[in-house]
Formats: C-alpha cells, sequence, structure tokens
C-alpha cells in the first residue's frame, strides 16, 4: 500500500487498547539515513481553549501502529492520563 505524507496527516489515531481517539498525526519523524519513517506525532490537546497552552505531544514510535486504514490509524500504546479534578 502506497501512502502519501497529506494522507497520513488526515487521519485519525485511535488505541487500540481502550478504543480511545487520541488525535490527529500532525507531523512525523523520518531517519534521513535510512529513508524510513521512525514515529508520528500528535500534538496535546489546548487547555482551557487555549488559553493555558496546550498538553503535551505524543510521540508514537512506528513500531507501536497496528493497522493504517483508510480513515484510521490503531496504535498499541500506554494513553496520556488525565489527572483527575480534586472537589473541595
Amino acid at each position: 500500500m502506497m501512502l502519501r505524507a497529506s494522507e497520513l496527516r488526515l487521519k485519525d489515531v485511535v488505541s487500540v487498547r481502550n478504543g480511545m481517539r487520541l488525535g490527529q498525526v500532525c507531523d512525523f519523524e523520518v531517519d534521513v539515513m535510512s529513508s524510513c519513517v521512525k514515529s508520528i506525532v500528535v500534538y496535546g490537546g489546548f487547555r482551557f481553549f487555549g488559553l493555558l497552552g496546550r498538553r503535551k505531544d505524543m510521540i508514537i514510535s512506528w513500531s507501536d501502529i497496528t493497522l493504517i486504514g483508510e480513515d484510521t490509524i490503531l496504535v498499541n500504546c500506554d494513553t496520556p492520563k488525565n489527572k483527575k479534578k480534586r472537589r473541595r
């Protein structure tokens, strides 16, 4: 299967472990010596409508990718854990 970089960037990334949508592929890392894609990058979401910046980006190794479909990429990796808010 042939895939262009522009087609890769439009795909949603979903975790196989819990079915959680992690975001869209925004960037990828390429090893220029071997001409291979090493990992994909999913940008972190906005915090409080973007006023407080962004969450950390997720870097997913190419070996963690299980399946690349027409609309989604299934990955087998740990998802970021959200901190629970404390009530007073």
